[in-house]
């Protein structure tokens, strides 16, 4: 995930994570990545990659700070050092400074567009905000129609917050409408770091758990974040619409990896997959860390200026990150039911403690527990079809009696 502005955006939601890591580079004049570090990353990404597909994903902050210019040079130094590789980009964008320009330029590069929208105007507004404090929903809805006039294709990024996690079908039947049939559910989990923590390093919401570090976990849940119920029943009752009338229509990304893990085959993303340490953040001046969620001078990997970026994926340091994941999770995850499609879920959620005292369970346990062991019964039925080699969406049209029954049990 690269960060061409680094936290840098024209937004102050509530919930952001990421608008805070600007006191990590509280010296810096300018978070723009230079000419020099995106050359550098380009060329060096390119060349990692083992197969013919190269994709980049561009993200912030607010990527699209940096400016139109900044990206036909991209695509310029791309297509220089492509060495026959196919280049693809994503952007991820909260939409409001979207116009012409950029619709000509994304349109003609084929550049696919996330979309950060909440849901319909009170939900969306409720914490997306500006730095005045202002409602964003008509500007984001303005770019979405700047999208849709140009011809770019989209996507949906929705963060599930302590508001829009009760009403899963307003926020679902909303995004419908809007024409999105691909959408990622982003669960909001934030804490409240320790005052003494706060004032040591300026930021205001806690690290990642370390079990080593029992103070950790003393820090409270932030108010916007979603409690684990509703969560569940979030996830849940969208699901029981999605397969009634939507499947091979809309596309829900736990969904999709549900279904994987269902069949056996990679998730595809990476709370949901047994290891992680793939994703790696680059932050506007070249320093490269962890993990997106993992930004924290303990997690840097080192600076893609002087340190190449293969070398850090195949780190020690990254290796061991990536296997902690599975290697860390407590004795009542690893006896789980539906343990192979959690895999216990983001890392940087574990800070609960299972009903046998034992630290690193994901604060969603309960919510995914319940939605994972609902979806049961349907998601054996489509891998049933997809090894007939006929299309999961034939389910819509089977009563449920003929589902083959569920094996998992809550």
């Amino acid at each position: 995930m690269t960060k061409p502005m680094g936290s840098k955006c024209n937004l102050d939601c509530t919930y952001c994570f990421y608008l805070e890591k600007e006191h990590l580079y509280a010296g810096e004049s300018s978070f723009r990545m230079s000419p020099e570090v995106l050359e550098a990353y380009i060329r060096d990404y390119i060349a990692a990659q083992p197969g013919p597909l190269v994709s980049f994903a561009w993200q912030g902050g607010e990527p699209t700070l940096a400016g139109v210019e900044f990206f036909r040079r991209a695509v310029a130094l791309q297509q220089r050092y492509a060495n026959g590789k196919t280049i693809e980009n994503a952007l991820q964008t909260n939409g409001t400074l979207l116009d012409d320009a950029w619709g000509d330029f994304l349109a003609a590069n084929k550049f696919l567009v996330g979309l950060s929208i909440d849901g319909p105007a009170t939900l969306h507004d409720a914490y997306r905000v500006d730095k005045g404090r202002r409602h964003t929903f008509a500007a984001v809805m303005a770019g979405l129609a700047l999208l849709k006039k140009h011809g770019v294709e989209f996507n949906t990024l929705t963060t599930v917050h302590r508001k829009n996690s009760t009403q899963p079908l307003e926020v679902y039947r909303f995004l419908r409408s809007v024409g999105s049939g691909y959408l990622q559910f982003i669960p909001i989990v934030e804490r409240n770091a320790t005052a003494q923590a706060a004032e040591a390093n300026g930021l205001w919401l806690a690290p990642p758990p370390d079990h080593e570090d029992a103070a950790a976990l003393d820090s409270q849940v932030t108010d916007w974040s979603v409690r684990p119920a509703d969560f569940g029943r979030f996830l849940t009752t969208i699901f029981d619409e999605w397969i009634q009338r939507d499947v091979g229509k809309v596309f829900v990304q736990q969904f999709d990896a549900a279904l994987a893990n269902w069949i056996g085959q990679p998730a595809g993303v990476c709370v949901f997959s047994e290891h992680c340490g793939r994703a790696l953040a680059i932050e506007h001046n070249g320093d490269v860390f962890s993990c997106d969620h993992y930004v924290y001078p303990r997690y840097q990997l080192g600076n893609l200026l002087n340190t190449s970026l293969a070398g850090m994926v195949d780190s020690p340091q990254q290796q061991a990150f990536g296997t902690a994941k599975s290697a860390t999770l407590p004795r009542y995850c690893r006896e789980c039911p539906v343990r192979f499609a959690c895999h216990g879920e983001c890392p940087k959620h574990r800070f609960l403690s299972t009903p046998h005292g034992e630290p690193g369970l994901n604060y969603l346990c309960a919510g995914y527990k319940r939605f994972f062991t609902h979806i049961d019964s349907p998601m054996r039925t489509m891998g049933a079809l997809l090894s007939m080699g006929r299309a999961p969406a034939e389910i819509m049209s089977l009563p449920r009696s003929q589902w083959l029954p569920a094996t998992v049990r809550g």
